[in-house]
Parts: structure tokens; sequence; C-alpha cells
């Protein structure tokens, strides 16, 4: 058994780290928490300057800091930030006149397939971009990523607060695309920078983090509007507006304060949506955090297995094609086997429990859900043409 399976620990709201920081946990005493995430939120929270660590319920280990996390302290630690910066989700509306998934499916582009400002010159996505590239960074621009991102076809579910809804202009039934990705490279750039020099250290010129790190955030934001573009086009409507954009991967001076978010959406106030998995519905969320929760809310389901468990378990009970269209009627649009197991539903908690946690702990209130129809993931390398991947792969020089 590994660790990532060691027994869930639950924590008391308020409980003392090694310094004088504390850790509190937003989850109740039968959800899934692995003691190996409180563990790095206790190492976290004994960093020099560090105040308080709020762990939300989608709580999981991280690479070097737990990913779910809240984390303010007086020092800035680009580490606690990781190397997506600006990674979020964004919510579409769309307009279909019908939403059949088979169809749907097969004309979902090649978000593998980067936007060249040149080749692609004509592609009318670029009508997005209006204040110019962030950082200049046009590596990767209008791909999706691997790992837990996606681009998701969906129907608003149903409808808990329906004033709320309405005034975000969405009813039962309508149709959303919601986009998960991040800074393609640029945030894993400026934190490499970083440690190369200062390793896990904090920032020795914070301001100076600060400003690029903002352009990250910025570039995320804007690549998550090229992919709703690219898709809309694709699907033959046209791109609209996001009724919601928020990252989760991000640090924010609040009255000299550095609250670092990893894998934690920004709560105090905002419409988040809470992503499941490709099986499960998601939530549209009303999220009101106060200073104890960091001011944040959960950012999705949370893995419960790691990638490697997921990929050895995933074998032994699916296949492939049974993950290709989950017990929903939704399809996945994913040509890379491997990456279908380490993202199957199994892999993570259920999304129920997390928004539970959330609401018992009046952190959010739900709104809406939303239901997937289509999710991509990355292309099917069987339906499209070989030459065009290999281009890619040239292009971008990996693959």
């Amino acid at each position: 058994m590994s660790q990532q399976h060691s027994r869930p620990e639950f924590l008391p709201p308020s409980t003392p780290a090694t310094g004088s920081a504390t850790v509190t946990v937003f989850a109740s005493p039968t959800s899934w928490i692995e003691s190996d995430a409180v563990a790095q939120c206790h190492q976290v929270a004994a960093l020099d300057g560090m105040r308080h660590v709020a762990a939300m319920p989608d709580l999981h280990p991280g690479k070097g800091a737990p990913i779910g996390a809240a984390m303010a302290s007086t020092i800035l630690y680009p580490f606690l930030v990781g190397s997506d910066i600006g990674c979020g989700i964004a919510v579409f509306p769309v307009k279909l006149k019908r939403a059949v998934p088979e169809k749907l499916a097969a004309r979902f582009p090649d978000l593998d397939r980067a936007l060249d400002p040149e080749r692609d010159a004509d592609d009318p996505a670029w009508a997005v971009v209006t204040d110019g590239i962030p950082a200049g960074h046009v590596e990767g621009l209008g791909t999706v990523g691997r790992g837990n991102h996606f681009v998701e076809l969906a129907r608003i579910g149903t409808v808990f607060e329906p004033g709320h809804a309405s005034r975000l202009g969405l009813a039962a039934g309508d149709l959303v695309l919601v986009v998960h990705s991040g800074s393609r490279g640029l945030g894993e750039r400026i934190l490499r920078e970083h440690t190369a020099v200062h390793g896990g250290g904090p920032s020795p010129d914070p301001g100076a983090y600060l400003a690029m790190h903002d352009e990250a955030v910025r570039w995320g934001s804007l690549n998550r509007r090229l992919l709703a573009a690219r898709v809309a086009h694709a699907l033959g409507t046209e791109p609209t507006e996001p009724i919601l954009d928020q990252c989760h991967n991000l640090v924010e001076l609040r009255d000299g304060i550095y609250l670092h978010r990893k894998g934690a959406a920004p709560g105090d106030g905002r419409d988040v949506l809470i992503a499941g998995t490709r099986g499960t519905p998601s939530y549209l969320v009303a999220a009101h955090a106060g200073p104890d929760a960091g001011h944040s809310v959960a950012h999705g389901a949370g893995r419960k297995m790691s990638r490697a468990d997921a990929l050895r378990r995933g074998r032994a009970k699916h296949t492939v094609e049974e993950l290709r269209r989950t017990p929903m009627g939704s399809l996945v649009v994913c040509g890379d086997r491997q990456l279908l197991f380490e993202e199957a539903p199994t892999a993570y908690k259920r999304i129920e429990q997390v928004i539970t946690d959330l609401v018992d702990h009046d952190l959010a209130t739900p709104v809406a859900t939303t239901i997937p129809l289509v999710t991509y993931k990355t292309p099917d390398l069987g339906s499209a043409p070989r030459r065009d991947h290999r281009d890619q792969r040239r292009k971008r020089g990996r693959p």
C-alpha cells in the first residue's frame, strides 16, 4: 500500500504547528484526508514567517507543498505557488442547436497544436487577444496541457439558487464550456529560475517575482479564453465572455501578508467552479470564505490516488473504452491511454463530500451543477492525421 493510501487523518479546527503558525483542515471526520498531506501542511507551517495554513477538503500531497491549501506568511515563498502559476478554471456560456456528444466530440480541434502568430494569423480565435500576449510568451498558446487540465462541454444540471444562476445568465439545460489550464511553461520557467539560485527558499526580491508572477496569471487567463474560442469556432458557434475565471495557483498580498494558494480558489465573495471528475458533476458555488480559511475554497475533487496507483489499479479494473464513455453518458476525448487511467474518476475523492464539507464549514453555497457531455484531454491520435502531430512536435521541440 502506497503512502498516498495511508490512513486518513482529521485535525481539530485549529491545530498549533511546529512554530507559531496554525493549521486548519476544513473537512469532516469522515472525509478522506491523507496523513501525508497533513504532514506537508505542518512542514509548511514551520517555515519562517508563516502565520496560518488553511487546508481545503480536496487536500492531497504535492511536490514539496500540499495541493488544496492557502498559506499565509510574512515571507514570499515561490515554491508554495508551484510551477503552474496562473492555473485556473473559467466558464463560458455557449449556444448550440443540438448537443449530441458523439458528433461534437469529433469536432473538437487539436488543442495540443499551439497557435502560431504567423502560421495561424488568420485563425478567428485571435480576436480574443486585445491587449497583447503577456510576457511575449507565445509558446503553447491555445493548448490545454496534460495532467488534470481539460476543456469540457457541459450542461447546467441541478440549479440550487435560481436567483444567483439567473444573475449569471444561467438556467437548467444551458450549455457551457469549462476550461481548466494554466501558464503552459511560463510559470515553470519563473519557478525554475528562482530555484536554480535559491532552491525552496524565499524570494529575495518579492516585487520582481510578483511582476513575473502577475504576467503568468494574465497569460493563463488569456489562454483559457483562446482555448474556449478555438473550441467554440470548431463547434460552429461564437465565442463568449467568461461568466467566471478564477485562478487557483497564485500569491496575493493582503494586509501586508503573502497569501499563497496552491490548488485553492479565491473564495472571498467570488463565484467558483469546483471541478468534479470526468464521470461526475462539477459544482458552481458562491464562495464566502473568511480569513480562517485563507479567503479560499477547494478547486476540485482532489486526488485520492497517486498517478502510479491510479494507473496500476485502473488497468486492473477498467478498459480504455470504459473510461472513454462515462456512466453519465459523456465522452472523454483522450488519445493518451496512460493519462486516461491516471485521470479515471476513481482516482479522485467524491466531489459531493468536498462540497458538503465546504457548506458545513460555511465557506460556500452551491448554485448549480454542470454535467459533462464531452471532456477533452488530448487529441485522439487514432482519428487525427499523423503528419500534423509530427509537424507539431518539430515546431514545439517536445512530444
